[in-house]
């Protein structure tokens, strides 16, 4: 059977901005009535990939951030949005890989909890590939990809009508101080870490991109289709 086809879509360096309006563009369209802009029956969705061009915390749809805090964090000089993921605060910023698959899992045969499971499934093999073979997923409150007591990966993911939103943010070379102004994800007595922490040399984020599509590719049994632009 021939496998599922997936929209890749690559913006660069782009402001967090920019990627949810994205995101929104593509929920429209798989959430469009048939003989508009539907997808053929063969795609499942498109995964879109970005570098956020500035510091942006983000919350949860539980929450994880007070008016004082956010106003604190704004004066750092970072961005502060509300967001309809799942979990709680966390941060985004240059240096790090931001994965949104926006698919109908329907199509991929997949149920929210094993779409999860996938994604963690990329960063722990993209781990490995860069010789991290101690990365490891934890079951929640946990959820995300860990090197021992340092989470390198954090997932968060919506899902309305079997089709999904937001995903994960591997920390690749990103300045790690900005996670000492929360708690990230709202667990007490963790650590973060990136790839040029744990690798001790500069590891970017187009050099783990190529990796990263090998694993999505083998994780969800699909093809990738490059988009020219980001419509």
């Amino acid at each position: 059977m021939q496998p599922r086809a997936v929209r890749l879509v690559q913006l660069s360096r782009v402001r967090y901005a920019e990627l949810l309006a994205l995101q929104e563009r593509w929920l429209r369209r798989l959430q469009a009535e048939p003989g508009t802009e539907a997808l053929s029956g063969t795609e499942a969705g498109a995964l879109l990939l970005c570098e956020p061009a500035g510091p942006v915390y983000t919350a949860g749809l539980r929450g994880g951030l007070t008016p004082e805090e956010a106003a604190r964090l704004r004066a750092l000089g970072a961005e502060v949005r509300a967001t309809g993921r799942g979990g709680l605060a966390t941060f985004h910023g240059p240096g790090q890989l931001l994965c949104h698959p926006v698919l109908d899992l329907r199509r991929l045969g997949l149920r929210l909890r094993t779409h999860v499971a996938a994604l963690e499934a990329c960063a722990v093999r993209l781990c490995e590939l860069r010789g991290l073979s101690d990365a490891r997923a934890r079951p929640p409150p946990y959820t995300g990809v860990w090197l021992g007591e340092r989470k390198i990966c954090a997932i968060g993911v919506r899902c309305g009508r079997h089709i999904t939103s937001h995903g994960l943010a591997l920390n690749c070379s990103t300045d790690l101080t900005w996670f000492e102004h929360i708690v990230p994800c709202g667990l007490v007595g963790t650590g973060v870490t990136s790839l040029s922490e744990e690798l001790q040399r500069h590891v970017t984020v187009d050099e783990v991109i190529p990796l990263f599509l090998e694993a999505f590719k083998e994780t969800y049994k699909c093809s990738l289709i490059s988009e020219d632009s980001p419509n």
